[in-house]
């Protein structure tokens, strides 16, 4: 990328810094409006610059007061640089570009395992140290997966998933009827428990960085089930994992808590949240695909319809919401 294709916010930024003969790579950005860019300085190590879409005030920001969270628990997430909030650039340490996702393509199982274990871990820390940590200067002790939340997200998979993506034409009271059958399941996750939840923890936002996992993509981070980041991760849209493994990592989970004798009635928990994360996916990817004429999530769809289907057809309390769902998709049936 040359100096006169950068966006302008990251070329005012470079000279401000004075980085002189930098090369600027963009970075596959998220479903988010940031942009990514990594600078490369001969000499020094790569910076990465996330550039949002206005200015922002850094103590104000979610990402800069969630990192800072995490780094007190300590769960490893990129470390600040700097920036320049009035060009809407903040400068982060620069993990490369090894997800989570990219490494289990490639790893023997025996690594594969053991990075989901990895992964589990951290989960367990931030549950237990958001715990001891909790107060009012933190961000997501204000926020929570409560009932006006989780309706939003119903509603959003109805509208961008069923309605815009797959043009489902509802016949007289069927709206209501998937919107009534969605609201108990919302009823019932709002009433769990709240733990500090990473709330997008999956394999496309853990770096394997220095042969570890680091966090990234935490700025919205609430207040939710214990269950909604494994959850997130161990019914990813976006990579296959075997079922062995993810009985191990659940088993794994409830030992690392010293709660070995929940792991029927967590399991429940478990495919409650994973139908309702998995349905919120497929309305995002919805969105994307038409709203934001990005297609490349389409390909993630048929693995989290499965998801799906596995879970309402797994549980006899799902049956009315199996069967409307199952009048317009295909795959549920």
């Amino acid at each position: 990328m040359t100096p006169t294709t950068i966006l302008p916010a990251v070329a005012g930024y470079l000279d401000r810094v004075k980085m002189v003969g930098a090369h600027v790579v963009p970075l596959t950005g998220d479903a988010s409006d940031r942009r990514y860019f990594r600078v490369l300085v001969s000499g020094a190590p790569p910076v990465v610059l996330a550039v949002y879409a206005t200015p922002f005030d850094a103590a104000g920001l979610p990402f800069v007061n969630v990192a800072g969270l995490f780094a007190a628990m300590p769960v490893p997430v990129p470390q600040i640089l700097g920036g320049a909030p009035d060009l809407g650039v903040l400068a982060l340490e620069d993990l490369g570009d090894v997800t989570l996702q990219a490494h289990v393509g490639v790893a023997p199982a025996r690594v594969h395992a053991a990075l989901y274990r990895q992964a589990v871990s951290l989960i367990d820390v931030i549950q237990r140290r958001g715990r001891t940590l909790a107060s009012a200067t933190y961000l997501p002790y204000a926020v929570a997966f409560d009932v006006e939340k989780l309706t939003w997200e119903f509603d959003f998979f109805i509208k961008h998933y069923l309605e815009a993506y797959r043009g489902v034409v509802f016949g007289p009271g069927e709206r209501e009827a998937v919107r009534t059958a969605c609201a108990v399941i919302a009823d019932e996750l709002a009433a769990q428990p709240r733990v500090l939840c990473h709330r997008d923890y999956h394999s496309r936002n853990l770096m394997l960085h220095d042969d570890r996992l680091c966090i990234i993509d935490f700025q919205d981070a609430r207040m939710g089930p214990d269950t909604y980041d494994l959850a997130s991760l161990l019914r990813d849209s976006y990579v296959d994992i075997p079922g062995e493994v993810v009985d191990e990592c659940l088993a794994y989970f409830l030992a690392l808590q010293g709660r070995s004798r929940e792991s029927g009635t967590f399991r429940d928990r478990f495919d409650l949240t994973a139908l309702q994360r998995n349905l919120k996916a497929l309305g995002t990817f919805g969105y994307q695909t038409v709203a934001r004429h990005n297609p490349v999530y389409i390909q993630y769809m048929p693995r989290t319809l499965g998801y799906v289907r596995e879970n309402l057809h797994k549980h006899p309390r799902f049956a009315p919401l199996a069967d409307l769902l199952a009048r317009h998709v295909d795959e549920l049936r």
